[in-house]
């Protein structure tokens, strides 16, 4: 284990002559190493030690009080480190904390940012033969390691999961598998109803890896690129989807398309759709579990480019339909740059779990 109090990155501090320093009390971001069994040995190869970056509000360290835990969850091709990145038009996430914070709009928390990307850009936060046990890592070590090494308390009804995209996906998904762990769950434009999600990009994908002549090459192709387009990303995607969601034999990976004639692969497909928190909604407990939630909130932009404003229609429609009650809104804007929607989030997180 190593941890490191106040130290950040050069390059993640906001150039002084760019912004006034912000008046209020500044928290403390606490760097550990998580040495992974869960991701020990993982098909892809990746690293099983994995850096932890955990927000500590102001007064942390002058006191013995015991706080309520924040995990936030990143989306695909990031990590929790992302959220500390500076940016010009942007408020790197431990700043926005304070802010809120100081301000009293927020309950001060410990917030815990994990690690859980992957070589071909993300794990959707599951238990995969194509990436690895990243379900595991989260809910049975990163968890269990924010509660030993930090004054929490240790309790789901005072411990929240949230993320945004893929990280509100995760979020989700295990707020209904893992009542035994968190209390209140917050998705922002998380990946739901995968037909219109995902469906739109599989053609796409299909020629694309047809014409570099099979999955191998197409991987070759892209980690040789010196710039990754859109195009290339879009293909990602649906790969490390199809590595999450429908894995095959020693790590192999299940397309949901023919490749030589592009048709579905409609067995595949099933395998992603049983993945789609529509889905799993309908599984025996999900409902009961976000009944007990203290607080699920879900939000999208209403101009969505995956269209996950509608999956979040669908679900908050059908959740209230099994009996869960639950907060939904809609913003005018698109799936990209929308963080300054955890100044909604947060403060309503902080407080279910006060």
């Amino acid at each position: 284990m190593s941890t490191v109090r106040g130290a950040r990155p050069r390059a993640g501090n906001r150039p002084p002559s760019t912004r006034p320093l912000s008046p209020h009390p500044r928290g403390t971001v606490v760097y550990e190493a998580i040495e992974s069994r869960a991701l020990a040995g993982n098909p892809l190869g990746d690293p099983s030690t994995r850096t932890l970056a955990v927000y500590l509000p102001p007064g942390y360290e002058q006191g013995r009080r015991r706080y309520p835990v924040v995990h936030v969850l990143s989306g695909f091709l990031g990590s929790g480190l992302s959220f500390l990145n500076w940016s010009f038009t942007g408020e790197p996430l431990d700043r926005r904390l304070d802010r809120l914070i100081g301000e009293g709009a927020m309950k001060p928390c410990i917030v815990a940012l994990p690690d859980a990307i992957t070589a071909l850009g993300g794990s959707q936060y599951l238990n995969s033969r194509g990436t690895g046990r990243y379900a595991d890592y989260f809910a049975d070590e990163v968890v269990p390691r924010v509660d030993r090494s930090f004054r929490t308390l240790a309790e789901p009804a005072h411990r929240a999961v949230m993320g945004k995209s893929s990280g509100g996906y995760g979020a989700l998904v295990h707020a209904m598998r893992r009542p035994d762990l968190f209390g209140a769950v917050a998705s922002h434009s998380g990946d739901m109803y995968f037909e219109y999600g995902y469906l739109p990009d599989l053609p796409k994908a299909c020629t694309a890896i047809g014409q570099a002549g099979g999955l191998a090459s197409w991987l070759a192709r892209y980690h040789a690129a010196k710039k990754k387009s859109h195009g290339l990303i879009t293909t990602l995607n649906i790969v490390a989807m199809a590595a999450c969601y429908s894995p095959g034999k020693a790590g192999a990976i299940e397309l949901p398309f023919d490749l030589e004639t592009g048709k579905m692969r409609d067995k595949v497909w099933a395998r992603w759709l049983a993945h789609d928190p529509l889905r799993i909604l309908e599984e025996r407990g999900s409902a009961r579990a976000l009944e007990s939630m203290r607080l699920v909130y879900l939000d999208a932009g209403s101009r969505d480019e995956w269209n996950l404003h509608l999956g979040a229609r669908m679900f908050a429609a059908r959740a209230r339909e099994l009996g869960v009650r639950l907060t939904h809104e809609e913003f005018d804007d698109g799936h990209m740059d929308v963080s300054y929607r955890l100044d909604v989030s947060l403060p309503k997180v902080s407080r279910a779990i006060a």
